[in-house]
This record gives structure tokens, C-alpha cells and sequence, in this order.
């Protein structure tokens, strides 16, 4: 049986060495090298050995000895489970000098071996929490993590691709000095986490399955039958957390309706700078939401030329694809989506994709009896839709750290022992409420987005056919009235509202952590943000009867027009583009590029030329008047625009010889 230590002890040099490591270690070694007979013994052998014991000062130093050594904290805590939360508040507890064992059931997890995990977002709350807690491993967090916050993010009609809400990450932080959000590989975090916490603190293997808490210790049985005494129990063992189970009973997780594919591909969309994530309309987005019913789909810049997407879609849980065929089924469940959504689809292999059923916990308010308690997904997992879920998980740990720690010097002020249970309460007392909201949060934003209905007509049967006529439904308008005003104080406070409590952290931002100039122009004028885009522009066949196969790269030359016509025109200084089709006069509609966008003009054409608005709404041009063509915007000839080309807007595209050939119907000269 392992000994416990409630108070601090000091011992001479080698005694002190010898001590520390079978405190940490030796007993627990002693338990896996013994059988339970010699474990008496062994324990005996131990504390024969220790004779000599200097006196203690007030300040937990020795006097008369010639190594003076500071109090050395002896709490144990056992931390139940190695993921992002048990990592963190192990670094915390260590940082604050208590003795910490972290049992973690598979280490080749953080390792990052076996099966692809994807990145994970580390918003400005949870940055800070981790700078309070330890600054060097907040800094290497965030030198490995792509910067988000300083793009513009938000959610977006999934079917036309047009912005619905835009989210300003970057004001809350700046204006409490915080971090801006990162998005940083899951992997390479906690790879970051173990490494300060250290190998010899992380046991394999070990997975927790029972404990039993005497009122002065605690007492944990690992799978494999192996004994470990503490002061104290943290279960951190997520969602399916044996530790729960043990405080409370079985407690089932709840389905959330919906089934989430993810994948990451390499993909870099033409806005990349500006909008942190998509490639049809500007230079600063990283993260989007494309909103449908009873269907979403996020997508977030992950760095390196890399983008992270995840499509959430309503149906009963436990389904499951056939062998290569998740690709596909997307591919149908997404038909008709904006480019934005279909293209990152299909840049994404097959065997990169991953599939899981979305669960969360529903709210407690008990999260632990004793001297055991919770953190993270083992007590309030919630919903990726916030983003908050490890987020969360780290406010907890540096709060729990933070009440350990008081209790422990409230203990020395009052030479008692300490208050383990005192300190468990008024950590779970602190966090309940913030956590509460944004759990409550992330459920309503899922709501929010599944049942996002664009157009009348949306999810109503044999009423469908309105959603041709493109009229704007009202509870969109209305939703859009109600998050324009709500969504900047909500953001502030889930990235803000914990600050205050933050010790131990400079109050100002990093001088790296910094935004464009143009970043509130974006938010306020979408065509500013389109301006931004940075990509090749393709002309693409679209209706049913246009004969190009080719895509068509157009040049962003202002002295070189191009001539949409029937006919090639090789007398002309300008480029033509062939359409042999009785929609198309010979010589029908012109192309060109000025100030930084593309102009359509219509040559006074017999069937007219046609040019789609934002929304998907098809409208004709005016003769000898140009018109801007904006990004995925669609081009027709004649008034059934079954001749079409679609615009796209891409960063690379197929190579494209110059050629002319009648066999295709096209040419590009």
C-alpha cells in the first residue's frame, strides 16, 4: 500500500533524494515489482531508512543543514486521463509545485500515431488561460498554431455562397489583451503539453477504471490491476469517463441528430488572406459556416496549405459507408452547394476522410463528491459548433490549479493540513454557470444552423418548387436582425468574459497578434472583400446547351477584352470565345477587366446575354452597359440560359494550351 504524505517533511540530501523518488515512483513501483505479501516489507524497508530529520522553518526550509531546500508541496494528485484537459491542468498543478501522476490509457495517441486526428481551435480565452499557466508553452502553442482571429470569419448561405453574419474574433481580444484564436493541429499540441509536463509523469498503459475515496486519500485501480494512493482524483477521461461513472452511475451521452464527416485536404482557396477559409470571395477569411437545413458545413485555413472542413448531416446515429463510398455519399448530400463547399470535397482523398456521430453530455451541476472531481469532456461535453469544447477544457484546468493552490496556502498560513474537498467545491462552484452557457450555446448554434432556411419553399414537400423563385425566407431575415446585434456581445463574452480572473499574465497583445488595416472595411462592405480575391478566373460550361469542354482562363489585362461570340473574330485585337450555338449572336456580349474585377457588357445581342446576382437570381444585362461580374456569378445566352458559362475562382487551374478546334466547339485564341 502506498503512503501518503498530508504534511511537508524535509530530509538531509540523500535522504531527500532517495525519499522523493519512491514517493513518486519507488511505491508505486514497488506495487508493479512485489506482490501484495512483500508490499509491507518493502513499504517498511523505506521508512526504516529515513532517521534523520531537520528542523523546518516557517518557510519550509531546513536550518542547520547545508542544502537548503524549499517546500516541496507534498499533495498528490492523480489525474485520470492524458488528453488536452488532463494535460494542461497536469502542467498547472506541476508549475505550482504539487506532485502530479497522470494515468493516460494510450501515449502513442499523443504521440500522434495511428489514425489522422484532425486540428483543433484555441480560441483567445483558452490562449490566455494557457499563458497564465505557463508563458514559454503558450508561446510555442501559438508559433505552431495559424492565426485565425485575424481574418474575417462567419457563416455563409450554403447554396449561393453569400455571407449571411460575419464575426469580428479579433476586437474582443485586442480589447482585453488577449491572444488572438489559433488553430493548431491536435497532435502537435498535446505533443507540445506532454513534453512540458513530462514522460516521467505520464504512465501508458495505465486507464482508470474504479477508485474509492476514504475520506484522507484516494485510492485508483488501473485495468490492469495496479494501485495508486493520492490526495486527491481529477478525472479528465472524457465523454465516456470511467471516473464519472464511478461518482454518479451510468450516465449516457446524448445524441445530437447529427452525423459528422471531416477530412483535411490540400487546398488553398483564392481568399486565403483575407477570409479565413473560403476561395470565392476575398483575402481575409479563415473560418466559415455554410448554413442549411437540417445540414452544415464548416470549413477553417489550418496553415500549410492545408484546410479542415467538417459536414454535419441529420440522421440516426450508428450509420455506417461503405467500403470508399464516403466521398460520394457527400458529394450527393452537398449537390447543389456553392463551389466553396463541393471543391474542398473533392480535394480531399478518400481514406482522409473520417466519420463520427456528434454527442454531447447534458448539463450538471454536480461535477464531484469528495476529494474527486471532473474536468473537460468527462463532465460537459459539448458540441464542436462553438469551437469551446477544449477551450473549456482549459479554463478548468488553470482554474482547478488555481483553487489547489489556494487551499494549500491557506493550509501552511493555519499550520493545518488541507482543505482538499473546500478547494474541489468552490473550483466546480466557479466554472459551473460559464460552462452551463456555453454548452447551452453550442446546442442552440446547431439548432441555428440546420434549420437555416434560405429561400421559401425550403423543407416544405410538395412546395418545394418556390425555392426556384429565390425569395428570401423570413425567419432568415429576422435571424440575421437578431445575430447582427446579439453576436458581437456573445463572442466578446466567451472570448473576454474569463480574463479577469486570469493571474499571472501580461495584459496586452502579442505585437505578431496584429490585423489588417482593412479588416472593418471587410466587415462592412462585401464588395470590398470581393476585391480581395486572389486566384486564377475560369470561364466553366455550365448549361445543357454549351458545347465548350474546356475551362477558360481569363486575363486580368485591361488592354485585352474578350468577345463572347459565334464566331471567332481574328481581325479583332481582342481574344474570342467561340460558342457555335443559335443563342449566341456572332458578335454577343464582351468581357473586361478593370480596377481589379471582371465587366460583362452585352453587344445589343438578338437573344440577350443574362448575368446571375449574388442570390442565384438571373437577370439581363443591359445593352452596351457593363456590368460587374462577380465571383461563381453564372453568364446566359438567351432568355432559357441553357447556353452557359459558369464563373469560378480558383488558385490553380488545368494548363490550357492555346488551340482552336471545331471538333470540341470551342476556341481560345
Amino acid at each position: 500500500m502506498a503512503t501518503t504524505f498530508s504534511n511537508p517533511t524535509v530530509f538531509s540530501p540523500t535522504q531527500f533524494r532517495r525519499e522523493l523518488f519512491f514517493t513518486r515512483f519507488g511505491l508505486n513501483e514497488c506495487q508493479m515489482r512485489y506482490p501484495l505479501s512483500k508490499q509491507k516489507r518493502v513499504v517498511s524497508q523505506i521508512k526504516a531508512s529515513v532517521t534523520e530529520t531537520p528542523s523546518v522553518t516557517e518557510n519550509g526550509f531546513s536550518s542547520g543543514s547545508e542544502l537548503v531546500k524549499p517546500n516541496t508541496k507534498n499533495l498528490r494528485i492523480l489525474v485520470a486521463g492524458g488528453g488536452i484537459g488532463g494535460l494542461v491542468f497536469a502542467l498547472a498543478a506541476k508549475k505550482k509545485g504539487f506532485d502530479v501522476v497522470v494515468f493516460e490509457r494510450d501515449v502513442s495517441a499523443i504521440r500522434g500515431e495511428g489514425q489522422y486526428r484532425g486540428p483543433i481551435q484555441i480560441q483567445s480565452n483558452a490562449l490566455a488561460a494557457l499563458e497564465a499557466i505557463d508563458l514559454d508553452v503558450a508561446d510555442e502553442v501559438m508559433k505552431a498554431g495559424c492565426i485565425t482571429g485575424d481574418r474575417i470569419n462567419g457563416l455563409v448561405d450554403g447554396i449561393s455562397g453569400t455571407w449571411y453574419v460575419k464575426f469580428d474574433t479579433f476586437s474582443p481580444a485586442a480589447e482585453r489583451g488577449l491572444p488572438v484564436t489559433r488553430v493548431i493541429s491536435r497532435m502537435t499540441l498535446q505533443k507540445i503539453l506532454a513534453r512540458a509536463v513530462g514522460e516521467d509523469i505520464i504512465l501508458n498503459d495505465s486507464n482508470v477504471v474504479d477508485f474509492v475515496d476514504d475520506g484522507n486519500k484516494v485510492t485508483v485501480t488501473l485495468d490492469n490491476g495496479e494501485v495508486y494512493e493520492g490526495d486527491m482524483l481529477v478525472g479528465a477521461d472524457g465523454i465516456r469517463s470511467k471516473v464519472r461513472e464511478n461518482l454518479f452511475g451510468p450516465t449516457d451521452a446524448v445524441y445530437s441528430g447529427y452525423t459528422c464527416y471531416t477530412g483535411i485536404a490540400d487546398f488553398v482557396p483564392s481568399d486565403i488572406e483575407s477570409v479565413g477559409e473560403t476561395y470565392v470571395e476575398s483575402v481575409f477569411c479563415r473560418y466559415r459556416v455554410f448554413l442549411g437545413h437540417k445540414q452544415y458545413f464548416v470549413s477553417s485555413d489550418v496553415g500549410a496549405g492545408k484546410m479542415q472542413w467538417y459536414a454535419f448531416y441529420n440522421e440516426a446515429p450508428g450509420g455506417v459507408d461503405a467500403p470508399n463510398a464516403k466521398k460520394e455519399r457527400l458529394l450527393k448530400i452537398f449537390d447543389g452547394w456553392c463551389d466553396n463547399v463541393t471543391d474542398l470535397i473533392l480535394a480531399t482523398d478518400e481514406e482522409a476522410i473520417l466519420r463520427r456521430d456528434i454527442y454531447d453530455l447534458a448539463p450538471s451541476f454536480t461535477w464531484g463528491r469528495g476529494r474527486v472531481t471532473l474536468l473537460g469532456d468527462s463532465i460537459h461535453a459539448m458540441q464542436p459548433n462553438m469551437g469551446q469544447g477544449g477551450c473549456m477544457a482549459i479554463e478548468d484546468s488553470y482554474q482547478l490549479a488555481l483553487e489547489v493552490e489556494k487551499a494549500w496556502s491557506e493550509s501552511v498560513e493555519a499550520n493545518r493540513p488541507i482543505d482538499v474537498v473546500s478547494a474541489l467545491k468552490s473550483y466546480e462552484e466557479t466554472r459551473k454557470l460559464r460552462v452551463a452557457i456555453i454548452h447551452g450555446m453550442a446546442r442552440m448554434a446547431a439548432i441555428m444552423a440546420s434549420t437555416y432556411k434560405a429561400y421559401l419553399g425550403v423543407g416544405l414537400g410538395p412546395l418545394s418548387f418556390l425555392t426556384k423563385f429565390r425569395i428570401p425566407h423570413p425567419g432568415r431575415v429576422g435571424g440575421r436582425f437578431f445575430i447582427d446585434i446579439a453576436m458581437p456581445q456573445m463572442l466578446s463574452w466567451v472570448l473576454g468574459g474569463n480574463s479577469s480572473k486570469l493571474e499571472g499574465r501580461p495584459l496586452s497583445c502579442r505585437l505578431s497578434d496584429k490585423a489588417s488595416d482593412q479588416l472593418p472595411l471587410w466587415f462592412r462592405d462585401d464588395e470590398a472583400l470581393e476585391r480581395t480575391v486572389i486566384g486564377e478566373w475560369l470561364l466553366l460550361p455550365s448549361g445543357e446547351g454549351t458545347t465548350i469542354e474546356q475551362p477558360i482562363s481569363l486575363s486580368m489585362d485591361e488592354s485585352k477584352p474578350y468577345i463572347i461570340g459565334s464566331k471567332s473574330h481574328e481581325d479583332f485585337p481582342e481574344k474570342s470565345i467561340v460558342i457555335p450555338s443559335a443563342e449566341v449572336s456572332e458578335k454577343h456580349a464582351q468581357i473586361d477587366y478593370k480596377d481589379g474585377s471582371f465587366f460583362l457588357t452585352d453587344l445589343q445581342s438578338i437573344q440577350g446575354t443574362y448575368l446571375t446576382d449574388k442570390e442565384g437570381r438571373w437577370y439581363r444585362v443591359p445593352p452596351n452597359y457593363p456590368v460587374k461580374i462577380h465571383p461563381s456569378a453564372a453568364i446566359g445566352f438567351g432568355s432559357d440560359q441553357k447556353v452557359a458559362l459558369r464563373v469560378k475562382v480558383v488558385r490553380s487551374t488545368p494548363k490550357i494550351e492555346e488551340k482552336k478546334d471545331e471538333s470540341v466547339g470551342w476556341s481560345y485564341l
